[in-house]
């Protein structure tokens, strides 16, 4: 296990180098930056000024080098628009992302995986139609639009639930439906087939043969193997909810990092967009690895990898 986790962790860092690299090179793909900080109707000599305030006219190996180091002791610079620091914005905004997405991704599991095993116990039933129904809807449907439906039924028709603001656990609930539906259906058609799979294992028969209990086959030995890929599958999700929440957080208006992408974008902040595209790529990377050391220590064969 210890060999196999270290393996892991050295791939980690590797993946995490060359995402560093290339979040840092997106910055010159989009032409030069000091170009579009200058605006229209700058001098050359304006764009020489900043070119020289900001560094950009040292070779390009430096820059990424210089910018590496400060990145890695948690100096991302400063914000061109917002005049602070980025780690500083970053931390102002990070924890109402996390806190969603968790929230999500917790949600969407605890309905999904239920659902996948319901749904696997009666095969090709009308409880089976109904599940597969439920997971194209929940893929089908674009997330702001369900988002505005559940503004207008519970927080305008009925005054059950606020619509916007991030003050108390009652300003998370829509967004954690919203931002965790769009996850279930991947989840749950994993989980229904990952389980239609086990369940036929001889193993599985054996153990029927002996007679065990239906609820004990279900929990014990066959969803231990059947949900190994639905840690890695939950894991990439909620990198993509930390890193795609933008649209949600947008609709109930909280500013949270996807936000703060979003303006950071529209205002040519360069190194908040360079801090943020690096941070939420540290988080799949993270969940990545720890989703590897999670399935190796369910399903032991994956450490002869």
């Amino acid at each position: 296990m210890f060999i196999y986790t270290l393996k892991r962790l050295l791939l980690a860092v590797l993946v995490a180098v060359t995402v560093s690299f290339i979040s840092f090179s997106l910055l010159f793909l989009a032409g030069d930056p000091a170009i579009a900080m200058a605006g229209e109707g700058a001098t050359e000599q304006d764009i020489e000024a900043i070119r020289s305030l900001y560094g950009f006219n040292r070779p390009f190996v430096i820059q990424y080098l210089d910018w590496l180091l400060r990145a890695v002791s948690g100096d991302f610079g400063d914000s061109f628009y917002f005049k602070t620091p980025v780690i500083d914005l970053i931390a102002a905004h990070l924890p109402v992302t996390m806190t969603l997405g968790v929230l999500a991704i917790t949600f969407a599991l605890c309905v999904a995986v239920p659902l996948g095993v319901l749904a696997a116990t009666r095969p090709n039933s009308f409880v089976d139609r109904l599940c597969l129904f439920f997971s194209v809807m929940g893929q089908a449907m674009p997330s702001f639009w369900f988002g505005l439906v559940l503004i207008m039924i519970f927080s305008i028709w009925f005054r059950l639930l606020p619509a916007s603001g991030a003050d108390t656990w009652k300003h998370f609930v829509l967004p954690t439906i919203v931002l965790g539906y769009y996850a279930m259906p991947a989840i749950m058609r994993l989980t229904r087939a990952g389980m239609l799979e086990v369940l036929s294992a001889d193993y599985i028969r054996t153990a029927r043969a002996k007679g065990l209990s239906q609820n004990k086959i279900l929990f014990k030995h066959a969803l231990r193997n059947a949900i190994i890929p639905v840690v890695s599958l939950a894991a990439v999700q909620l990198g993509f909810m930390l890193g795609g929440s933008i649209v949600v957080e947008s609709i109930f208006a909280l500013h949270g990092a996807g936000f703060l992408a979003w303006e950071s974008i529209a205002r040519n902040d360069f190194p908040t967009i360079q801090a943020l595209i690096l941070v939420f790529s540290m988080f799949y990377i993270v969940f990545t690895f720890c989703a590897d050391v999670a399935n190796a220590w369910l399903d032991p064969r994956m450490r002869v990898n």
